[in-house]
């Protein structure tokens, strides 16, 4: 009996054709483009910030920085209110984020109980309120009546819902289905347990990404700070920006006098620095929530959106 034994054949490497190989150096060549494209206002930002100002202001600062300093930041965090600024804004962007991230995902997760008292009415209320505004005075004399006007709180409360993300959120709690809340009732589980405890663990990609949406929201806001607040002690990095920006040769002129530094301190490295200071952050934070943050956009956005028609809010179909 003759065993006909089955030699593996060695995997032969796949030749590429001329057309190929240029299609994928095109492609690299593009992709590199593009990246450049992205990543060179970034650079270019912080390189005139530590540059010589003088040859900033005459754009000879191209891809490296020249004659390097950090006179511009020691100047800028000596400026009056400056650091207090930051802090506030470090608060806001914080308190805001945990809030609104805990309110808005529970008020989601009540929302795909079907048993609660008036489900479809309490939904479609408050959908429906992404579509209308009362307007900006009947805003700040409610803000007022509450008294939460010229307060750090008013910073806060009013963003601690978001339709936008609560209807996100529930997408993406639906798509769980209900079989580990099922196992977790019968064990005498609660509501709060399993919000906690079950929903909220599984929802990781959907929250980090309502969490970068309402952060970022929050720390480049300066118009609440300029409608509602008077006390400059509560003003934000932002909105300190935003004056200096508007003043920024005064600005200049004044930490001269106060530094003597006429030579090294511009309008020019004033406003790139300032601008810096504030982006800083949010480059630093996002790497860590990226990979969250494109999962949570692929689950839980393209559904949300698909859901948020105006004939599938007023047909129920939504619910």
């Amino acid at each position: 009996m003759n065993i006909l034994a089955v030699r593996s054949e060695p995997a032969h490497k796949i030749r590429m054709s001329r057309e190929d190989k240029i299609y994928n150096i095109v492609g690299i060549l593009v992709f590199l483009l593009i990246t450049f494209i992205c990543v060179y206002p970034f650079w270019y930002l912080m390189i005139c910030t530590i540059s010589d100002q003088n040859m900033v202001d005459l754009n000879q600062i191209v891809l490296l920085p020249h004659g390097i300093n950090f006179r511009n930041y020691q100047e800028i965090f000596g400026v009056q209110n400056l650091s207090n600024a930051f802090t506030i804004s470090v608060l806001r962007t914080v308190c805001t984020t945990v809030l609104s991230l805990v309110c808005t995902s529970y008020m989601a997760y009540f929302f795909t109980k079907r048993n609660m008292w008036g489900h479809k009415f309490w939904y479609r209320f408050t959908v429906i309120t992404m579509y209308f505004s009362a307007g900006m005075i009947p805003e700040y004399l409610n803000n007022k009546m509450l008294g939460l006007n010229n307060s750090f709180w008013i910073y806060v409360i009013p963003a601690a819902i978001s339709v936008y993300n609560m209807v996100l959120v529930k997408t993406n709690i639906e798509a769980m289905g209900p079989e580990l809340e099922e196992s977790a009732y019968l064990d005498g589980a609660g509501y709060l347990t399993r919000f906690f405890k079950i929903v909220l663990p599984l929802q990781t990609p959907i929250l980090a990404t309502v969490s970068l949406f309402t952060a970022v929201n929050q720390w480049n806001d300066f118009f609440t700070t300029k409608l509602y607040v008077t006390n400059t002690k509560l003003y934000t990095l932002q909105f300190l920006l935003y004056e200096l920006l508007n003043q920024v040769a005064a600005a200049a002129e004044q930490i001269d006098h106060v530094a003597g530094a006429a030579a090294t301190i511009t309008p020019t490295g004033i406003r790139l620095t300032l601008t810096a200071i504030v982006i800083i952050p949010i480059i630093c934070v996002y790497p860590f929530v990226q990979r969250f943050y494109v999962k949570g956009l692929m689950v839980g956005a393209v559904k949300g959106w698909k859901n948020l028609s105006y004939s599938t809010v007023f047909n129920g179909t939504l619910l």
